[in-house]
């Protein structure tokens, strides 16, 4: 590994974890920041993992372990809005990697990973999440001028244990009434594997092969988002119609949800739904990757069973990427 001293940000989320873990077993040193380490205890089962209890948007805490770190990686992000300030698209999104950026220059980090979003910084867009994402996309990568070496990534929907995509639709539909309704059903995934994701960014840290790029990172397959709850129902074997929305309900669907405790579904959810999150060029195959595909990892998390009629039927109604 060319980089042995990580400082992982977000290292306490869905990929952060997996990714954590892997850096652990090839031998790298990772420091992990959280305002929680208490409740992020089971990271210290990993060799050399090692949890600081320290605010990510400090930029005073930040400087000493970016003095100790080889690479800074960034996955820091959110979904939906809160009211604190530290949840706000514009400060996590396109504040904190600008200052995450300016830090690793001024403490002499020589290595930026940063994990953005397919559609970053579209500007036919109302969707806020997909502009800020931009706006720090850019950011981190105009600090290779003052000599840092960034890669950014932009995945599709990250799926595999602990996501919060088919477990959150897993959720839904076993609460739900046997009609469930769908709001913009026929927007386009590429749904890419954590271990998939991992692998890229460990690519990255092995291989100058990405500096200055903006790798675009998909599953094999492309699917609805109908499909895909379609799948979910069928592999949890339950009795739901899933029921696919117009335009005009699946606004009202996001505008009532929007103000639901959790905001399972808002406003800006729906403007990133007009988007397709598939690749225009996928980065996998290039650094040596073969993606996995969703039928073959799902069923494994989420119900046991009979699973290869049940995605016979689903695969004739998806297409290859």
């Amino acid at each position: 590994m060319k980089y042995h001293r990580i400082c992982l940000l977000g290292g306490t989320g869905f990929v952060g974890q997996h990714l954590a873990s892997r850096l652990s077993r090839l031998g790298c040193h990772v420091t992990i920041l959280t305002r929680r380490s208490e409740r992020h205890r089971a990271l210290k089962v990993n060799r050399n993992v090692h949890l600081v209890e320290a605010s990510v948007f400090d930029c005073n805490a930040l400087q000493p372990h970016f003095r100790e770190a080889d690479a800074v990686i960034n996955l820091v992000g959110i979904l939906n809005e809160g009211r604190a300030a530290d949840l706000r698209f514009a400060s996590v999104h396109a504040e904190f990697p600008a200052m995450v950026a300016n830090t690793a220059v001024t403490t002499g980090v020589r290595r930026l990973l940063h994990m953005s979003a397919l559609n970053a910084g579209a500007t036919d867009t109302h969707s806020i999440y997909l502009r800020t994402k931009g706006e720090g996309e850019d950011s981190v990568h105009a600090a290779a001028a003052k000599g840092l070496d960034v890669t950014s990534f932009r995945p599709s929907v990250i799926f595999g244990p602990g996501d919060s995509f088919f477990n959150r639709f897993a959720a839904l539909l076993r609460m739900s009434p046997p009609l469930f309704p769908l709001a913009c059903p026929d927007s386009r995934f590429a749904p890419v594997y954590v271990g998939d994701v991992v692998s890229a960014f460990v690519h990255a840290l092995q291989h100058d092969f990405s500096v200055g790029k903006r790798l675009e990172l998909c599953g094999p397959e492309e699917f609805t988002l109908k499909q895909l709850v379609e799948y979910t129902r069928d592999t949890l074997g339950l009795c739901r119609r899933i029921v696919g929305l117009g335009d005009g309900l699946s606004r009202l669907q996001a505008r009532v949800l929007g103000l639901v405790p959790g905001k399972p579904f808002s406003m800006d959810n729906y403007h990133s739904l007009q988007h397709a999150s598939v690749c225009s060029d996928n980065a996998l195959p290039t650094l040596g990757i073969t993606p996995a595909t969703v039928h073959t990892i799902v069923p494994g998390y989420l119900a046991a069973g009979n699973t290869r009629g049940r995605y016979d039927g689903f695969r004739r109604h998806s297409r290859r990427a």
